[in-house]
């Protein structure tokens, strides 16, 4: 069994930048209604650790475990905790294939954007169904990246995100998990599934910049990038028309971009 799966975006700063931005109220907001004071939770997959911390300053006194394969970005989560003065969070390098808990461990179990990266997420979600206490819960949100929408129209976006889709694919992953999470939960062993979507819509200045700016970035510089080459997704020449295009489109001020995305609370 694997413990961790080729991960398309890589951890160029560009993408840990974005990543950044993620706090419960923008990406984990369907999950806020289950939130108790005193829980005890697990973020998979963490990431630079913002959900995470957010996450603890919600359930505090309740104790937050992130966890990550990418020991760079446990080191950034555990510096961030620190700077905001967050104490009930702990960071430790993890895989979701083989959780290092026991069984019923933890009252809430989340992962944001971590399925769409794995060859076998029926496995992942049964890992965290495993170390779920009965009567506990399952969240997880994941992109639909063919339902992607943007403003004005781009070739060079339309290049994008054919590109993104067949690299992803090549990697062994789902780029449109979103609209399969409650069919793997099912399929886990979930007991009850409660389904629900949202959208990250990009427009504002600042946002364009920061979206927008990114992926100018990412599409020469971050994993993606070599991924999409060596996958046939895209050659050189092309990529850097998708960050010229994405560079256009952040500079526009009718810009407009939108990212559905499925969500899961499945219950133990």
């Amino acid at each position: 069994m694997p413990s961790a799966d080729p991960y398309i975006h890589g951890h160029h700063e560009s993408v840990v930048r974005t990543h950044a931005w993620r706090t419960v109220d923008n990406s984990a907001a369907y999950l806020v209604p289950h939130l108790r004071v005193g829980m005890n939770v697990l973020d998979v997959g963490c990431g630079p650790g913002t959900i995470t911390v957010d996450l603890a300053r919600r359930i505090s006194p309740g104790l937050v475990r992130g966890i990550d394969v990418e020991p760079a970005v446990i080191e950034r989560a555990r510096n961030y905790a620190e700077s905001a003065d967050v104490r009930n969070v702990e960071f430790a390098q993890g895989s979701g294939y083989a959780i290092d808990a026991p069984d019923d461990t933890f009252d809430l179990v989340h992962a944001h954007q971590v399925l769409q990266h794995v060859a076998d997420p029926d496995r992942v979600m049964a890992e965290m169904l495993r170390v779920t206490k009965p009567g506990g819960i399952v969240a997880a949100r994941d992109a639909i990246y063919s339902g992607a929408s943007w403003f004005p129209d781009l070739a060079g976006l339309e290049s994008w995100r054919d590109a993104y889709l067949n690299a992803a694919r090549y990697a062994e992953g789902d780029p449109d998990m979103g609209r399969r999470l409650r069919a793997v939960a099912l399929s886990a062993g979930a007991r009850t599934v409660d389904s629900s979507a949202s959208i990250w819509c990009f427009s504002t200045d600042a946002e364009r910049e920061n979206w927008g700016g990114s992926w100018a970035e990412r599409a020469t510089e971050s994993r993606f990038a070599i991924q999409a080459i060596e996958s046939g997704a895209a050659h050189a020449d092309d990529l850097a028309d998708m960050a010229r295009a994405w560079r256009t489109w952040a500079s526009d001020e009718r810009g407009w971009f939108a990212m559905p995305h499925g969500e899961i609370i499945a219950h133990v």
